[in-house]
């Protein structure tokens, strides 16, 4: 070739074709991101829809459909379904405060007709019920975007102070 000025950090190996690897993506880079991909499709980070939780209690059944896996800063519904197996004087439903840590609730359905918090627990009261009468309840809320880690606590149902179910929820909350 012959003698060109070129300008400084340019020569003549510029001039050159690419060879067959350097003219495409690397393959790494595609598989790499072709994992994440498949990870986030197979819900590694959440998105998984909801998870149903039973307890069938002395006194009533109590249903719990939540995520178990959500990313923070991220939007979710919470549904519980509560069958008393007894005619209930005052139906409460009670949650741990642990479980909403770093939670923003924005809303509930139907309303409560009374609101509390004592013996460690939210509790909404939603009044008499017949046994085999379903209620339930639709909960949106979002995860607040600092939260890292897991929340749990413990909701449950009862009649007036009486405990007639319970149960354990756990949701697991990533990045």
């Amino acid at each position: 070739m012959s003698d060109i000025d070129f300008p400084e950090g340019l020569g003549h190996p510029h001039l050159e074709a690419p060879t067959p690897i350097r003219r495409h993506a690397s393959p790494l880079s595609l598989l790499i991101l072709g994992s994440l991909v498949a990870a986030a499709l197979l819900g590694a980070f959440g998105g998984n829809g909801l998870d149903r939780l039973e307890a069938d209690g002395a006194g009533a059944r109590l249903a719990v459909e939540t995520p178990a896996t959500l990313r923070n800063g991220e939007f979710y519904e919470v549904r519980v379904a509560i069958v008393p197996k007894r005619p209930v004087t005052d139906l409460v439903f009670a949650v741990e405060p642990s479980l909403w840590r770093q939670t923003t609730q924005n809303s509930m359905l139907p309303a409560a007709a009374e609101e509390s918090f004592s013996d460690g627990a939210f509790r909404f009261s939603y009044g008499p019920a017949d046994a085999g009468e379903e209620r339930r309840i639709k909960m949106d809320f979002q995860i607040n975007p600092s939260l890292l880690g897991n929340v749990a606590g413990t909701v449950s149902v009862l009649d007036g102070d009486s405990e007639l179910a319970s149960l354990p929820v756990t949701i697991e909350v990533r990045p």
